[in-house]
């Protein structure tokens, strides 16, 4: 059995925008690139994912750094102006948010807030001229997806949504095998991402605010699918959204989803999203052998095997996240299209829509 090798990896494997995918932190020369040679991040909302993962990337980060914050808490703008040393110029709250326009320390403006509010401030982001990254799930419905896209794309500024595991080197490493055929044809996929959630009264929990596990989740477990057989799926065969705990997900707002997802050429593709349990995997079965990925989605580092070999690039928390945006501002420096596109998001949105649909009907719906 031959091991994928980290040299072999990084030999193969590219970005079609030409940013090695293990380099993130490599200089990039391009003779069309703006002068600067940092670009200056304001993230939006601060909660857990900016306060304990971003912020500390940006920290690591070569090719961008915190150059600004917008929260609603005075309390949390002092404390972050105090540890980061971010100047007052830099700091915005939502009702002067847009003032931000005047702003050029910063470059880019990083969306983190609940799934329904990021379609006003990616719009808002893109009106002001700034490059928009926007924290996944894109957005609650397609048409706000769209929206968002239409929004940057008429103001000129690039939008890219915050799929880490798209630009993570193990992801990359079993999407190489199945697009290149190394198994054979792909012949299914099981995907499952979820945890035990404990909070009660969490933006997850409130299904005004873009809560249930299939957006938060559930784009994960799509993902999986997608990535794992290079494939776009066609239909949702059957859905079923439920509650272990509905004191807690009320109103038939899902904690556990389960749906069969139809793929071109015969390709059956099961997902799993759960707030109730721990899961976290991705089998792909190829005409070759299986390709075994646990976790898929895990932020200290992905890992699996395949009958080619062990499948594991390791590195520590926050590095994903460093790499992410390390390589999102590598494309823009240089004038790239981004490695994850709004209309990535847009696709995992459709599908979401699609199995709620089917869970509703009991019927197959077309994607």
């Amino acid at each position: 059995m031959k091991n994928i090798t980290r040299r072999e990896t990084i030999k193969s494997l590219t970005l079609g925008a030409g940013i090695s995918l293990l380099s993130p932190l490599s200089i990039l020369s391009c003779s069309n690139a703006p002068k600067k040679e940092k670009l200056g991040v304001a993230l939006v909302g601060l909660g857990y994912y900016s306060t304990d993962l971003l912020a500390p990337a940006l920290q690591q980060t070569q090719h961008c750094y915190l150059a600004g914050i917008v929260t609603g808490t005075p309390a949390k703008a002092e404390a972050w102006k105090a540890k980061y040393k971010i100047p007052d110029k830099n700091i915005y709250n939502y009702e002067t948010f847009d003032k931000i326009a005047d702003n050029p320390d910063i470059d880019v403006i990083y969306v983190v807030l609940p799934p329904s509010m990021h379609k006003e401030y990616v719009i808002r982001a893109a009106k002001a001229k700034k490059h928009v990254w926007c924290e996944k799930p894109m957005a609650v419905t397609v048409a706000e997806c769209q929206a968002m896209i239409d929004a940057c794309k008429a103001n000129k500024v690039t939008l890219s949504i915050g799929y880490r595991c798209q630009h993570e080197p193990n992801t990359l490493a079993y999407q190489k095998i199945v697009k290149e055929g190394s198994l054979g044809k792909v012949l299914s996929v099981d995907c499952a991402a979820g945890y035990r959630e404990g909070r009660t009264d969490h933006w997850k929990q409130k299904k005004e605010m873009g809560g249930g596990v299939i957006y938060d989740m559930g784009v994960y477990s799509i993902q999986g699918a997608r990535l794992g057989s290079n494939l776009e799926p066609i239909a949702v065969k059957s859905a079923k959204v439920w509650a272990e705990r509905p004191e807690i997900y009320k109103n038939g707002l899902g904690e556990v989803v389960e749906a069969e997802l139809e793929f071109p050429g015969g390709v059956n593709g099961k997902v799993k999203t759960s707030f109730f349990e721990n899961i976290n995997h991705l089998k792909i079965s190829c005409e070759k052998g299986m390709i075994e990925m646990s976790p898929f989605q895990g932020y200290a580092g992905n890992k699996g095997k395949s009958p080619l070999g062990e499948i594991n690039f390791p590195y520590q928390v926050p590095w994903q996240q460093a790499n992410q945006m390390d390589m999102d501002s590598l494309a823009i420096l240089a004038g790239k299209p981004m490695p994850v596109p709004g209309e990535e998001g847009l696709r995992d949105i459709r599908i979401v829509e699609a199995i709620l649909e089917s869970a509703a009907s009991g019927k197959r719906v077309v994607i």
